[in-house]
Formats: structure tokens, C-alpha cells, sequence
């Protein structure tokens, strides 16, 4: 069974943010700056979480995942926003 989840980081380092950006975008969908949305199963997760472990400085880095539930069954995705309109980033993101 696949499960979504958001995939949230707080990098301190420009160099590891891009790797982190990379990585996650190997796993799912950008939705905004350092927000992924990822359909993973069991072991999709566990590749993503030893991926990030080994790229994350532990002392000052965060990552969060935060499950949203079967991936199946879920009906449409809705993403509203406030204040500036949510867009689709369908485009690279460049860090400097």
C-alpha cells in the first residue's frame, strides 16, 4: 500500500539543501520551496529516510514527514491557498 505523505525541510546549508531538493525529487511532487508530496510504499520511505540521513547534518537540519494517508482512495487532491495563489512549480527550483 502506498502513503502519502508531505516531506518538509528546514536546511541550514545551501549545499545540502540542494542535495536534500534533489533527493526528495527523486521521491515525489514539489509543492513549494521545501515541501514535497510523495506517494511512497514501505520501502520507497525507508530509501528516502536513509537517503536523507546520510545527507542531513543531525545537529542542525530538520526533516518532517507528515502522513496524510493511503495514497488510494483519497478522491481529488485539493490544495487552496491565502494570500498568493498557489501555483503548480512544474519548474526547477534553483537554491544559491
Amino acid at each position: 500500500m502506498r502513503i502519502t505523505y508531505l516531506v518538509c525541510y528546514d536546511i541550514a546549508d545551501d549545499k545540502r539543501l540542494r542535495k536534500v531538493f534533489k533527493t526528495c525529487k527523486n521521491f515525489g511532487d514539489h509543492l513549494q520551496y521545501s515541501i514535497f508530496e510523495c506517494d511512497l510504499s514501505e520501502s520507497e520511505k525507508i530509501n528516502l529516510e536513509t537517503a536523507l540521513k546520510d545527507i542531513i547534518d543531525h545537529k542542525k537540519d530538520q526533516v518532517i514527514f507528515v502522513r496524510l494517508g493511503p495514497a488510494e482512495g483519497r478522491g481529488d487532491r485539493v490544495i487552496t491557498a491565502m494570500g498568493v495563489p498557489y501555483v503548480n512549480l512544474d519548474t526547477p527550483c534553483f537554491v544559491f
